[in-house]
């Protein structure tokens, strides 16, 4: 795939003559949204920091499109806590400009919390601020591990609205680890499942009823994801519950295609 902006092929990576990722094929193209999922220990978080250069494959290739600029957002924002920082500061640390990092922070809803202290922030602050810090950058792709961790349920779907939001404005790709199946299928353009190998991809609308998904993530799972791939002209709340109101807050289109 020449226009792929990364691409793995074959990708391995062995812990103690164990596979943690094992033969692991993907692209991610400019415009694509493809949201990695799976059980604790299926080896997403090393999938990406081998996509990062942090982890070195044992065998496989990791190829970047050339000039490629990354923008990551890790799961957490680990800082000692005995350190003074402001978000400003934070901002600062990542080399771009004052104007570029306000900018960014104006994109992502935080600007006013510019001489706050990061410390003092809350989780769904926290990411923002993350999501600025990448932003900042003009990436050509976003890698973002678990964006909604410590976020509620209505900021949830907000972020995952402004990572789409982000991928149009940039036109870039963006890999997503994510646990939150419900929101993310209503949020990406593909899902791999992985469990140390692929062991299903597809559309979101789709991924639900292969018997790999199934069985990695059970019966009851897979039947709750099947409410949001239906044709229907009605709509549900995030629970799945039909709502009739199209002024509910946090109610959500979805359309099978």
């Amino acid at each position: 795939m020449p226009d792929a902006l990364v691409r793995l092929h074959q990708l391995t990576v062995q812990f103690d003559d164990r596979p943690v990722v094992d033969r692991v094929e993907m692209a991610v193209r400019r415009g694509d949204i493809i949201t990695i999922i799976g059980p604790n220990g299926a080896g997403k978080t090393t999938l990406i920091k081998a996509v990062l250069g942090i982890q070195k494959p044992s065998s496989g290739k990791v190829s970047l499109a050339n000039s490629l600029v990354i923008g990551y957002v890790p799961q957490h924002l680990s800082l000692e806590a005995t350190l003074p920082l402001s978000v400003r500061r934070f901002m600062l640390l990542s080399g771009r400009s004052d104007a570029e990092c306000e900018a960014a922070l104006e994109r992502t809803g935080v600007r006013h919390l510019l001489d706050a202290s990061v410390h003092h922030l809350s989780g769904g602050e926290k990411q923002r601020l993350l999501l600025a810090r990448a932003l900042a950058r003009r990436p050509d792709l976003l890698v973002l591990d678990e964006p909604a961790q410590g976020v509620d349920i209505n900021g949830q779907a907000a972020l995952y609205d402004l990572i789409r939001q982000l991928r149009d404005e940039l036109n870039c790709g963006v890999i997503m680890i994510s646990h939150d199946l419900h929101l993310v299928m209503a949020a990406t353009d593909k899902v791999i499942c992985l469990n140390q190998h692929v062991c299903c991809s597809g559309y979101p609308a789709d991924i639900s009823h292969d018997p790999a998904f199934i069985e990695t993530f059970g019966h009851q799972v897979a039947e709750s994801l099947a409410v949001y791939h239906h044709n229907h002209n009605h709509r549900h709340n995030l629970h799945g519950d039909v709502v009739t109101s199209t002024d509910v807050q946090g109610a959500c289109d979805h359309e099978h295609h």
